[in-house]
């Protein structure tokens, strides 16, 4: 996923900024592959290099959605202050924004995914809950069944385990 700040997403959504430059410890795109931007879609990277601020250009500016390479630097200073200059390289990615009707595919894909992982979650959980009651009945061994179950049934009332008989009382 690649962050922009909303000044940049009009500018891509409509194809004049194509690059972007990120200071990271070590490159997190790989060309080839699929990146998406929240507010603008789905990209293709379409390739990623180590550059050094100094040696920026102005045709390097102008697809970044720069006049010049300046200004690039200038935004780049003020986005990474900490930065520039320590253990961070400078990466040039560029990239292309896919055509709607592939941003659909894609979506599509994905929310196809996401129902197919809940099924596959449900039915784990089934398949786990099965496996416990059935690992649950052996620990407990033997169901006992038939009137004798229990200790003392029916023991403080009188009546026989199992008897629905009512205990009355005698008149004197």
């Amino acid at each position: 996923m690649l962050l922009f700040k909303k000044k940049f997403l009009e500018p891509i959504r409509a194809g004049t900024k194509t690059q972007t430059l990120r200071c990271w410890k070590g490159c997190r795109v790989r060309p080839g592959r699929r990146s998406y931007i929240p507010g603008a879609g789905y990209v293709h990277v379409e390739s990623v290099e180590p550059v050094e601020l100094e040696a920026l250009s102005d045709a390097d500016a102008v697809p970044d959605g720069f006049e010049t390479a300046d200004q690039l630097r200038a935004e780049l200073r003020s986005l990474y202050p900490d930065r520039l200059g320590k253990d961070y390289r400078l990466y040039k990615i560029v990239f292309r924004l896919l055509p709607p009707e592939e941003q659909e595919t894609i979506i599509a894909e994905r929310e196809r995914r996401k129902s197919d992982k809940k099924a596959g979650a449900s039915e784990a959980r089934d398949q786990w809950f099965d496996e416990t009651m059935r690992k649950l009945g052996e620990l407990a061994g033997p169901r006992k069944t038939g009137s004798k179950t229990g200790s003392k049934a029916g023991s403080k009332t009188g009546l026989k385990a199992g008897s629905t008989k009512k205990r009355t009382r005698r008149r004197s």
